[in-house]
């Protein structure tokens, strides 16, 4: 049985979705305690766990971040060191705002890393932690999750289009968009592979190929078929309180090589969405 923490968040619906496991709401674990998430490791005799819960609020972060650092760093700490003393394998979701966000080219997971945010700066602890346990581990950074569950992008572009016909979008941030299903379906293959031995670490997985914010609403709004007017910004002209990455892109050859898992394209993903939330161009 495979444990994973997160019931309602995008990945851990696929989760479910996708495979046979026992999902964690925050009503059963709650990651603002730690030790609750280990003891429910130690009670649950999983196979492996899968840590898909996280403090998303980005821009909320710059001013609670002893809470983020709690959720995204201790709680996935503790939940390895329980997995550690278990022997059983530990997956955990990070993200490419661990690094700095600069650059052009699609980071490894061998570059330095230097959060530019308070959110990105608890998802490192809860690396660090993570790798500090020593047990079977893997982190999983990935980068502008979508789905038809939850709230995300594509949601987000669709409700816009229901009273808009222009918008303005940032268009000098770049990466690329992953379905939450192609990544819950990752994590199950890297959890099968692990329980039967293959070692873990670092990885990268994202959708292909890169592109904007502004690049991906056309598309969204290509293939729902909502006519709306979209115009690149700078993210200069749309200031938040915690400053985002310009460089999103990820490299991610090594999951490929290790796991055979191939990076999704994510405009099949977008049409799948568009499918799951029923909507189709006109």
């Amino acid at each position: 049985m495979i444990l994973v923490f997160g019931k309602s968040g995008q990945v851990a619906t696929e989760l479910q979705r996708q495979g046979r496991v026992t999902a964690l709401g925050r009503e059963d674990a709650d990651l603002s305690d730690p030790d609750a998430c280990a003891r429910a490791i130690r009670q649950a005799g999983a196979s492996s766990v899968i840590n898909a819960a996280a403090y998303t609020a980005v821009d909320k972060a710059e001013e609670d971040e002893a809470l983020a650092n709690v959720i995204n760093g201790d709680a996935p700490g503790a939940m390895a060191r329980a997995c550690a003393a278990l022997g059983i394998p530990f997956l955990h979701v990070s993200t490419d705002y661990v690094f700095a966000g600069d650059g052009t080219s699609a980071r490894t997971e061998e570059d330095p890393v230097a959060p530019p945010n308070a959110y990105g700066r608890s998802k490192l602890s809860g690396e660090r932690q993570v790798a500090a346990a020593r047990g079977n581990w893997a982190i999983l950074r990935t980068s502008w999750v979508f789905s038809a569950h939850g709230h995300n992008f594509v949601k987000t572009m669709l409700r816009l289009s229901e009273s808009h016909q222009a918008l303005k979008i940032v268009n000098d941030q770049t990466g690329g968009p992953t379905p939450a299903a192609a990544i819950a379906a990752a994590l199950l293959v890297m959890a099968n592979a692990m329980q039967k031995g293959q070692t873990g670490g670092v990885y990268h997985f994202a959708g292909k190929p890169d592109l904007s914010w502004a690049e991906f609403a056309k598309e969204i709004f290509r293939q729902s078929g909502r006519v709306v007017d979209v115009t690149g910004i700078p993210t200069s002209a749309y200031p938040t309180p915690a400053v985002r990455p310009l460089n999103s892109r990820l490299e991610c050859s090594k999951i490929r090589r290790d796991f055979g898992i191939e990076p999704p394209d994510w405009k099949a993903g977008l049409a799948q969405v568009l499918r799951d939330l029923k909507v189709s161009a006109a």
